[in-house]
């Protein structure tokens, strides 16, 4: 257990508030839909597995059967990794939900071995960064119109050791790497943070916060590919050698919560915090070039075209 670990003290409620968490069957995502459930949020699990959601959904509802005023779990498959899956998500949420109040990005991968996404991008910057930028545009005329809004994004302090290859995203000309890959796209999660924050300022929208953080080392399904990609025994080695600095799973959530509901921070946007407190990224991560050509980039690799999310019409809720 680290000798320090943020925590998020805020006793705000969330009831009467919708959020959507990815990736939230297992892990610190599981542990914020908790927080959220507690707190009487509705919360829609956007899963790339609806078995494992379940299992997850009546985990908490467990946990919290003798609590008060809890709030609702949804379950909703979305597959981070397909831009389609992606879609018809974001047009379930948007025929169904009048409000999106918090959008939190926490699915990821980490680590894995060489291998594409079903639209043909590199797994790790595909799924982490440009299934998250897809469905953040797709559904930001909603959190427009449910100011006041927040959207999370976790990224992680490997993003100090990654780099953005604008001409080679998906490690064609390259020789692959798992931690390389990882890196860049956990960079990619704070530019686009910041990169957000800054076009609803110049869009003049108010009310809608961007936040992007690193959880801290946890123990969680993340490092699953370790022994593959980088050798046999690897986990458990990284096991011994980082267990002082290793974070519960609870512990784990806190930044993310702290980000989604903590007074303290709802004057703030744009920023990258780590145990509940806003820290500077790398250097590249604060490079205003580098966040506005992976926006551009980003933007035509999910095929949004002229699509524009800041003054797009909030397509209203399916009569």
């Amino acid at each position: 257990m680290p000798l320090f670990s943020g925590r998020c003290y805020s006793q705000a409620k969330l009831i009467g508030k919708t959020a959507i968490i990815t990736g939230c069957n297992t892990g610190i995502g599981k542990e914020t839909a908790l927080d959220f459930f507690k707190r009487g949020a509705k919360v829609i699990m956007a899963c790339r597995s609806k078995e494992r959601a379940e299992e997850a959904k009546k985990s908490i509802e467990s946990i919290c059967k003798d609590l008060p005023n809890t709030g609702s779990l949804v379950i909703e498959e979305c597959d981070l990794s397909s831009l389609q899956s992606i879609r018809d998500f974001s047009k379930k949420i948007l025929d169904r939900e009048p409000e999106v109040n918090i959008l939190v990005n926490n699915a990821g991968v980490m680590w894995c071995p060489k291998s594409e996404t079903k639209d043909g991008f590199e797994t790790q910057f595909g799924t982490n960064h440009l299934g998250h930028f897809l469905l953040t545009m797709l559904l930001l005329p909603r959190i427009r119109n449910s100011t006041p809004a927040r959207i999370v994004i976790v990224s992680s302090r490997a993003h100090t050791s990654g780099d953005i290859y604008f001409d080679d995203f998906n490690f064609e000309k390259r020789n692959y790497s798992p931690h390389y890959a990882y890196a860049q796209s956990k960079l990619a999660n704070v530019l686009f943070s910041r990169e957000l924050a800054k076009k609803l300022k110049a869009n003049n929208i108010e009310g809608v916060n961007t936040y992007s953080l690193h959880p801290g080392v946890i123990k969680t399904e993340l490092g699953r590919h370790l022994d593959k990609t980088v050798f046999s025994g690897a986990r458990k080695l990284f096991g011994i050698v980082f267990g002082p600095f290793v974070k519960s799973v609870e512990l784990g959530a806190q930044t993310t919560i702290y980000c989604a509901v903590d007074e303290k921070c709802a004057g703030e946007t744009g920023l990258y915090y780590s145990d509940c407190t806003p820290i500077n990224p790398c250097s590249k991560a604060l490079n205003d070039e580098y966040a506005e050509k992976l926006w551009q980039k980003s933007v035509e690799l999910v095929g949004l075209g002229d699509y524009n999310p800041f003054t797009a019409q909030d397509p209203g809720l399916a009569k």
